[in-house]
């Protein structure tokens, strides 16, 4: 990073936690280091506080010490406060470093200044958000998911009091308080093979306990607002407040603060009542009054800055909701009206976010304050967002405008509405389409890096009870344009766009030179369309985008929903459309063009994939990802084709010294054959407009136009033809795969895919020769399938629905969805007797439309649309219990599927779907509807940065480095974010595994709790990536002898994912393992056979993670006296230790050396036994333990921290290439002796060129210089190896997200790559000699990285070079080299 983090105590401080999350605090925590140049401590007095220290900076301003200051626990809610230094109040917006005599020591006070009535009600908006603070048990309620890490670390609060980790050394020294809670035994619905799944085990109650209630009410007294000759007197308003002890009393709000009056129910007396004091904060008021107040407020306001405690800055649904909804409800203090918002007073979302993206970013600490105003502003434009949907969608505004079929609403300064569905895209789904695509070119134009001046409006949109919203701030008011007078006012500030108009201006011409750099970043090509009135238009955008000067002097870009290029998978009837001359129209298939139609199509294409096909809306376009990615890979055809060319004619070096044009013109070939936009360079853009419907090129953009649609086609078969069975492929090896329906989202977006291709991901595992192995990827798509499918349905579903029927609908609905054999009559007679109980007259009745349906109707609509989706015919099956009984599925890992898609909210409790007499789920299960907010995420770049930085030193093997950056991008996390975001979830992950390695077991423990919590609360609590930080923390709690601990975290994890997915996964495989490890006699047994059985069935035999489940079961078997099973795994874990690696590999050597002790305790026990003859009825049998050692070192390696070393072949490998070069050496001195005796015998000719290059191969030093570096590096890039009491030799491995994949075997494939790349410059220093045998990665690595192709061996040329330098060093998040091309890096 330019500028170095220093962390003090001013800014943001770190979230002062318990030992359970806390890592700010303690010996090993991390820390930035501090610089006495930039920080220095101040003493804070005054303001009715005990003196405290703090931290300020020089460059701060005053204002922004004020607002920190407001922020700590100490002053919190105080508010209306000013500086004062010497007796003199500063100015806010004076420096710091500019006030005379302010040093260190220095003492500054906090004065009260007088309140407004404006002032007044802040402050009391400011004191609810203290006394709303949720607990850990109103989570379910507010539909926020919760934290469940404490309710396991409850029975350690004993053994986790101390900090610094003093507990855990305490722990190991002392196991009586392990040994007294001994008893971890799994239940019964947790042992392999149980079909048990309990929802109510998923969501624990918490031993926190309850926020209490500070108050019995709080509310505008009656008297409220005070007659005009109290107003007079400084009266703002009145206030009621009950306390807990039942005391009533009226509070007058003043300038100067808050006094009790004596004012009664019955009598209005704003006179001060006698024993009531003047305070300038409510809180000190309350306390004053309530001595029971006092107690709660005082020991509960420091929690609300725990990271299990503070609000996320945006909602992460809980599909499940307490166990009796009405119980839980609490009291908001609404009624005092602080909330409530004058409509003249809404606030200006697009002014205040574009504020927060102007302000300045020279230095570090402006960024970091300008990323969290962005998060800050972005984050209650979402609230606003949810709020205005509830509003809308139930009926309490009124729109705006008079169309009933687009109807517009105003709330809370946003714009609503769901759009025109128009037939040209398709209808309902096309609105739709448009709606997100909208989003997503928001969200690409505010991620563009270093172009200043170019802005988008807030946007979001949000589905909530079958509706979709776009919602977006107001635009400001436009600008005139510098035209002539006569201009239409609806030009006024249309600068940009077919609509535009012919215009000259200096504004114009700078909205186009945004607009061209921005085109640029997005590999967009500058193209011309026809306008309606026949003018030709430039364009850097889709056709529908428009730029517009604001009345702010902003230059906005809107419509930019067709901002990607178009899918031609799915353009079968759409053309572009050229126009000749002015009237005459031909399409670009017509005549001669006729043979470009089909061109870019791979032979026989369309045949097998029955492509192009129709879609049900005509806005399908390509993933950003995926251009990034076919722009890699187009690249890659480029050099490859420059060296060939290069190589056909006579090589690099012949063609570089000939000093002709065979080197350029190699370059012009392959660039036309790419179809590269440059005849020099390779330069790689997309049209937006092409195969787009209703736009018309000119007729000179033929040509151009073929070569785009030729390159769109290339695209489109890129998806089908590599990216789809890329990913299938990688999920052949791995255990860490796709467990629901966001984690193969989050899988296909990163390859590119979008999800309309579920169907061909089903046909390519269809016709995989793996398809068994699959079963697992499989049963998610199809989930997946079935579940979009089901929402679409439900969407419409729900229009029909009036609004006191919507629990029993949603009710039917699942019903017939889930039960087949389901009728209506029962839910209904339920219904009924229910509400004539409750006196509310009859239930639904089944006149009704919604009532009538039936669960074949359901399913044959969910199938229709599957069909017309996905392209499935009778995949789905006549039913839903012939899908689930042919996939494996599980009911209840659909259901939470659909709330979660959906936003419906289930009451807590067991559901049973095999009931014939009783409808499974009533009108009282569903508990609520949440809206979905789909919004632009704000970047946090200079933690980003410093983590990718972290990530690339740790896959080098650079641990101090990557210590370090990781720390920086701990603390500028928790700067911005409060560390409640998804990266900041990774980062700590990473961090606990570094300190691991490092051998800080207690630092590792501390920052991986603070992970799991923050992930729980930010991705889910049954998030995938939840599951896996649960797995990480059970081995690093077990290295502190917390086994009862470890085995209820990797519990906890079985649990989960066997309520997502079941036990059919690879990541069970895992988890049984590391159980199997840490239980005792029968029930590790079965778990370790269990995980045995899934890595057989989903690796095969012969892989690692079979060989180590092999390995781990025959451990098993000795340790209960078994020599003669333990025998034959072991030998079944040689016989694949041996045909992955070699009878050499320290692993390998491990396992023969096992089998012999096997061996030998066997023989010995067997003798033993003769000896004892046939009269002895017992005898006591040997058994073989592992130590504690042992077992956290394997657990090390089953979870993936560490690995396995294949370093090993590159020693091979040394040798082979020391052979060869031998024998290259002496052929070449045998040719110059040779040559020699042919000049001697009087031959003419120049041998001094051929003997120099063999004499430099003999006498230089370079070759043996360079493979020593090369060594040398290769041995920097891996990780020191690590030797366990076992023998098994393992090898630091990285992980980078901490959940989809393990990218740490990158160092494995790295070394490789040099390895490679050795062989290259050595066999062309010896004469273009190539070694013959390659050194290839152990294919039994956990993932197949994408980002190491194997190139073939050819001799050094300037191709390679490029290949080099275009690609090195650089990995992007998609598995895509970050590449400079379009003459702008890509990633």
């Amino acid at each position: 990073m330019k500028d170095k983090v220093r962390k003090g105590a001013a800014g943001r401080t770190q979230a002062k936690t318990n030992d359970v999350i806390s890592v700010t605090h303690g010996k090993d925590a991390p820390t930035i280091k501090q610089d006495d140049d930039s920080s220095f401590p101040v003493k804070i007095q005054g303001a009715g506080l005990e003196p405290f220290e703090f931290q300020v900076r020089v460059f701060w301003l005053v204002q922004d010490a004020l607002t920190t200051l407001l922020s700590r626990d100490e002053v919190a809610p105080r508010t209306n406060l000013s500086l004062a230094f010497a007796g003199a109040t500063l100015d806010p917006l004076v420096g710091l470093q500019n006030v005379k005599g302010l040093k260190p020591g220095a003492i500054l006070r906090l004065v009260e200044e007088p309140f407004t009535a404006r002032s007044a009600r802040q402050h009391l908006s400011r004191v609810l958000e203290l006394l709303r603070a949720s607990g850990p048990r109103d989570a379910l309620r507010e539909g926020r998911s919760p934290s469940i890490l404490e309710t396991l670390t409850l029975a350690q609060t004993s053994e986790t009091s101390l900090p610094n980790g003093k507990n855990l050394k305490r722990s190991s020294s002392n196991p009586k308080p392990e040994a007294a809670n001994n008893d971890c035994t799994p239940p019964q619905y947790l042992l392999p093979g149980s079909s048990d799944r309990p929802l109510m085990a998923l969501l624990p109650q918490s031993s926190k306990p309850q926020v209490p209630s500070y108050l019995q009410d709080l509310s505008l007294s009656s008297w409220d607002p005070p007659p005009g000759h109290r107003k007079l007197q400084g009266d703002f308003m009145y206030i009621t407040v009950v306390t807990t002890e039942g005391q009533r009393c009226d509070i007058t709000s003043c300038p100067k603060g808050f006094f009790v009056n004596r004012s009664t129910p019955e009598a209005f007396d704003p006179r001060p009542s006698q024993s009531s004091p003047l305070c300038h904060c409510f809180t000190d008021l309350l306390c004053h009054i309530s001595p029971a107040f006092k107690q709660a407020f005082t020991k509960n306001r420091h929690d609300i800055s725990q990271v299990d405690m503070m609000p996320t800055p945006y909602q992460t649904l809980c599909w499940l909701g307490p166990p009796c909804a009405t119980r839980t409800h609490k009291n908001t203090f609404s009624r005092l009206g602080v909330d409530d918002q004058p409509a003249n007073q809404a606030p200006d979302w697009n002014e205040e976010l574009q504020a927060a993206r102007d302000r300045p970013q020279t230095s570090l600490e402006e960024r970091l304050q300008r990323e969290r105003a962005l998060l800050q502003v972005n984050s209650a434009f979402v609230r606003t967002v949810s709020q205005g949907a509830e509003t809308v969608v139930e009926g309490f505004a009124e729109p705006v405008n008079g169309n009933p079929e687009d109807p517009a609403f105003l709330f809370g300064g946003l714009f609503m509405s769901q759009g025109a569905a128009s037939t040209v895209f398709g209808g309902e789904r096309g609105r739709r389409a448009a709606q997100r695509l909208e989003l997503k070119g928001v969200q690409v134009y505010s991620d563009l890096q270093g172009l200043q001046g170019l802005h988008t409006l807030p946007t979001a949109i949000v589905d909530y009870r079958g509706v979709r919203l776009s919602a977006q701030g107001l635009a400001p008011g436009l600008e005139g344009t510098e035209q002539e007078e006569g201009t239409p006012p609806v030009s006024r500030g249309l600068l940009y766009g077919v609509n535009a108009g012919l215009q000259e201006s200096p504004r114009r011409r700078r909205m186009l030179e945004l607009l061209a750099h921005a085109a640029k970043a997005l590999s967009l090509q500058r193209h011309i369309v026809l306008a309606p009135n026949g003018h030709r238009v430039p364009l850097f955008t889709s056709v529908d985008a428009q730029g517009l000067l604001g009345a702010d002097e902003r230059f906005y870009i809107l419509d930019v929903f067709r901002t990607f290029p178009a899918d031609a998978n799915y353009c079968l009837e759409v053309k572009s459309q050229i126009i000749s001359g002015e009237e005459e129209q031909k399409e670009s298939c017509n005549g001669a063009e006729e043979k470009s139609v089909n061109d870019g199509w791979p032979l026989n294409y369309q045949k097998d994939f029955d492509v192009p096909k129709r879609f049900p809306h005509s806005l399908c376009r390509l993933r950003p990802e995926l251009m990034q990615i076919f722009i890699q890979h187009k690249h890659t055809q480029f050099t490859q084709l420059v060296r060939e060319k290069l190589d056909n004619n006579g090589g690099f070096e012949e063609c570089a010294t000939a000093c002709d044009s065979r080197a350029t013109d190699a370059i012009r070939a392959a660039c036309k054959e790419v179809g590269s936009l440059s005849e020099i360079i390779f330069e790689m853009r997309f049209c937006p407009n092409v195969l787009s419907p209703g736009v018309s090129f000119p007729s000179a953009e033929s040509e151009s136009l073929q070569s785009h649609e030729k390159l769109l086609r290339e695209a489109a078969a890129f998806i089908v033809t590599h990216q789809i069975p890329a990913f299938v492929e990688s999920n052949l090896e791995s255990n860490v795969t796709p467990m629901d329906g966001a984690s193969l989202k989050e899988a296909l977006h990163e390859k590119g895919i979008n999800l309309r291709y579920l169907g061909h991901v089903v046909k390519t595992i269809n016709q995989s020769k793996h398809k068994e192995r699959l079963r697992h990827l499989m049963r998610i798509v199809m989930s997946e399938i079935l579940m979009r499918s089901t929402r679409r349905v439900f969407n419409s579903f729900l229009q029909g629905v009036d609004m006191p029927c919507l629990a029993t609908a949603v009710s039917h609905f699942l019903c017939c969805l889930l039960v087949p054999h389901f009728t209506a009559t029962a839910l209904g007679e339920e219904t009924k007797k229910k509400s004539k109980r409750r006196g509310k007259g009859p239930g639904a009745s089944e006149s009704t439309p919604w009532s009538t349906l039936t669960a074949a109707e359901l399913w044959n609509q969910v199938c229709q649309d599957a069909v017309e989706t996905y392209s499935l015919s009778d995949t789905l099956g006549s039913g839903l219990n012939q899908l689930v009984e042919r996939y494996k599925l599980q009911k209840i890992s659909l259901l939470r599927e659909f709330c979660l898609k959906t936003g419906v909210q289930l009451r807590l409790r067991d559901y049973l779907f095999d009931s014939h007499g009783k409808a499974p789920i009533g009108p009282d299960d569903i508990i609520n509807i949440f809206p979905l907010v789909k919004h632009v995420q704000m970047p946090i770049s200079d933690a980003s940065k410093a983590f990718r930085a972290a990530q690339n030193y740790f896959e080098k093997g650079l641990l101090d480095q990557a210590h370090e950056h990781l720390k920086d991008a701990a603390y500028l996390f928790g700067r911005v974010c409060d560390d409640l975001h998804p990266e900041a979830c990774y980062c700590h992950s990473l961090l606990a595994k570094l300190a691991f390695l490092q051998g800080k077991t207690a630092e590792a423990r501390s920052v991986q709790l603070r992970a799991v919590v923050i992930s729980e609360r930010v991705l889910g609590f049954d998030h995938p990536n939840t599951i896996h930080q649960y797995a990480l923390l059970a081995v690093y709690v077990l290295a502190g002898r917390e086994t009862n601990l470890a085995q209820k975290c990797l519990l906890r994890a079985r649990l989960l994912l066997l309520a997502i997915h079941g036990e059919d996964h690879p990541y069970i495989a895992r988890l049984d393992s590391c159980l199997g490890l840490l239980l005792k006699g029968d029930q590790a047994g079965k778990y370790l056979k269990n995980a045995l059985r899934l890595n057989a069935s989903f690796f095969g035999p012969t892989n690692l993670h079979t060989a180590l489940s092999q390995h781990l079961v025959s451990q098993w078997l000795c340790s209960k006296g078994d020599y003669r099973g333990a025998m034959n795994h072991e030998k079944e874990a040689l016989a694949a230790f041996t045909a992955l690696f070699d009878e050499d590999h320290p692993q390998a050597r491990c396992s023969k050396e096992f089998l012999c002790t096997i061996t030998k305790q066997a023989v010995q026990v067997e003798r033993s036994l003769r000896q004892a003859g046939p009269n002895v009825t017992e005898q006591t049998v040997e058994c073989l333990t592992p130590t504690n050692e042992t077992i956290l070192e394997q657990m090390v390696l089953i979870t993936g921290i560490k690995k396995i070393a294949v370093i090993d072949k590159f020693q091979e490998f040394k040798q082979r290439h020391k052979e060869l070069k031998a024998a290259v050496a002496k052929e070449l001195m045998s040719k110059a002796a040779n040559e020699l005796l042919e000049v001697t015998n009087g031959q003419a000719k120049e041998p001094a060129q051929e003997t120099g290059s063999g004499e430099e191969v003999l006498n230089s030093p370079s070759l043996a210089v360079e493979e020593t570096t090369e060594s040398q590096r290769v041995e920097e890039t891996s990780v020191d190896t690590v030797a366990p009491a076992n023998g098994h030799v393992v090898e630091e491995k990285t992980e980078v997200d901490g959940d989809e994949a393990e990218p740490s075997q990158r160092v494995v494939l790295d070394a490789e790559a040099k390895m490679e790349d050795c062989a290259d410059v050595d066999s062309s220093a010896t004469n273009g000699i190539k070694a013959t045998e390659d050194v290839r990665c152990d294919p039994s690595d956990e993932t197949k990285s994408d980002d190491v192709t194997e190139s073939p061996k050819s001799k050094g040329t300037w191709a390679d070079v490029v290949s080099n330098m275009t690609t090195a060093g650089q990995s992007g998040s998609n598995g895509v080299k970050s590449i400079s091309v379009n003459g702008t890096d890509q990633v």
